[in-house]
This record gives structure tokens, C-alpha cells and sequence, in this order.
């Protein structure tokens, strides 16, 4: 009865000793989390403070399925992966949205960004990011941190679409390192907010002439 007893014990200490054993072999490698937005993109705008208020309501930034989410897009040449050990804090689409509405707070001088019902004379803004990518020349080079963005602004009332364009932003990482790309998709979300912001001024401004 007690030698059973102990062979029992010594079977559940060595079924133990094999989950834990298994739990090891289980973790998962280590993850950084990284974001971005958070450099300034105010630079003026260079809109006339004279100008009127323009009041738009932003629909919420696209972005493409493989940017989507925490994960960091890399491409070289017709090959994507994602960045291994490094994760958004938020999904990407989402930061880019927080930085571009920050940018229109901080430097729109002539577009008041509407966060509740459309004003009556109010603009529709749509912000398609086709491409948020550390694209690579080569394989192990530094790479580039890429933005391309299609707009357009809508007057709602008619659907008339009252401008397009497309706007594409370039970041060197100057390194191969992770903290090097995060910082170069911080710098280029910075520069494409505050183009978006420039252009959205423009056209706005134009749209309450015609």
C-alpha cells in the first residue's frame, strides 16, 4: 500500500516535471511594443488666417488588410513578412487616425474637423492609406519607411466630389533596427498628416469661393 502510494506520487512528480518541461519549450519569444504619431506635424500650413471656417467630418481612415492591426508590415521587392519581436500598441490604423486628428487640432487654420452631425454646409474628408510599409531594397538593407495616401472631398449634399489627389511620403530608417523603423513611421506619419492637413485647407478654402 505505501510502495503504491509512492510510485504514485513519483508518477505525478515526473508528469509534472514533463508540463513544465513543455511549458518552456511554450513561450513565446518576447515582443516589443512601439508607437508612433507622436511627433509634431504642425509646420504651418501656410492657409491665410483670414480665411473661413471649413468645417469637415472625417470618415474613418482605410487602411490596407496587410497593414492592418499591431503587426509591421515589411516588403522587398514582391516579398512581405512582418517585423519579428514587434508589435503596435494599437492597431496601425488606429494611431494614424489619432495622429492625423491631432495634426488637424494643432494646424488646421482654416478646417474645424467636426466630431459631432455634420454641419449643413459641412465637407466629407475620405482618407484612403494604401500603402504604411518599411519597404526594403534589398534584403538586410536600410529601409524606407512609406506612406501613400489617396483623398478625396466630398460635398455630401450632392455627392460631388470636389477634390482627389494622392500624396506619398519617404522616411529613411538610416538603420536596420527596429527602434530606427519605428521612428522613421513616426516621421512619416508626421509629414503625411501635415500634408493632409495643408491639402484639406486648400481645397477647402477653394470649395467655400466657388
Amino acid at each position: 500500500m505505501i510502495r503504491n502510494r509512492w510510485m504514485t506520487v513519483a508518477a505525478c512528480a515526473g508528469f509534472a516535471a514533463a508540463l513544465s518541461g513543455c511549458a518552456v519549450l511554450a513561450t513565446p519569444d518576447p515582443v516589443q511594443l512601439y508607437r508612433f504619431g507622436g511627433a509634431s506635424a504642425y509646420a504651418g500650413t501656410g492657409a491665410t488666417s483670414a480665411c473661413p471656417d471649413v468645417h469637415v467630418a472625417m470618415r474613418r481612415v482605410e487602411f490596407p488588410e496587410a497593414a492592418r492591426g499591431d503587426r509591421m508590415l515589411a516588403v522587398t521587392g514582391t516579398e512581405a513578412a512582418y517585423i519579428k519581436g514587434a508589435r503596435w500598441v494599437s492597431p496601425a490604423e488606429t494611431l494614424f487616425e489619432e495622429a492625423l486628428r491631432n495634426a488637424f487640432a494643432d494646424g488646421g487654420a482654416c478646417t474645424v474637423l467636426s466630431s459631432g452631425p455634420m454641419a449643413r454646409n459641412g465637407l466629407l474628408l475620405s482618407v484612403d492609406v494604401r500603402r504604411f510599409e518599411a519597404a526594403y531594397a534589398a534584403p538586410g538593407a536600410v529601409p524606407d519607411a512609406n506612406i501613400v495616401v489617396l483623398l478625396r472631398l466630398v460635398r455630401p449634399g450632392d455627392r460631388s466630389i470636389l477634390a482627389e489627389d494622392r500624396l506619398s511620403v519617404s522616411e529613411s530608417a538610416g538603420a536596420n533596427r527596429q527602434s530606427a523603423i519605428v521612428a522613421a513611421f513616426d516621421r512619416a506619419t508626421a509629414e503625411a498628416s501635415r500634408q493632409i492637413v495643408l491639402w484639406t485647407d486648400q481645397q477647402g478654402f477653394q470649395a467655400t469661393r466657388d
